[in-house]
């Protein structure tokens, strides 16, 4: 099945009228309109990013950062770990991530 990059461009911007409507009426720190709010835009945001690849073979200049509960998790870098001949391809890594937006800074769920 073909993704339609417009349908989801239509509901990407009516998650981002969403969450603006949630956070504007905001009822105290927890909110949970604006948590439900937040997680429709970042569904909305990788379906559209999905579809926008998947026909035209573009991306967008964004990314979603992983959850604080994933920060916890060991992904096997060991940092103290000096000399390793992968540390060239890091910084390459880290290149690329600049020239992308993470959605998420600033944002308070």
């Amino acid at each position: 099945m073909t993704a339609d990059p417009r349908a989801a461009l239509d509901r990407f911007i009516a998650a981002l009228e969403a969450h603006y409507t949630a956070v504007a009426a905001r009822r105290g720190e927890d909110d949970p309109a604006v948590d439900d709010a937040y997680y429709v835009l970042a569904d909305a945001y990788e379906v559209y990013d999905e579809a926008l690849a998947q026909v035209h073979g573009e991306a967008t200049p964004f990314y979603l950062a992983e959850d604080d509960d994933d920060e916890g998790e060991d992904d096997g870098d060991d940092e103290d770990d000096e000399g390793d001949e992968g540390d060239e391809q890091d910084f390459d890594d880290q290149d690329e991530e600049l020239d992308q937006v993470d959605l998420t800074d600033g944002v308070s769920r």
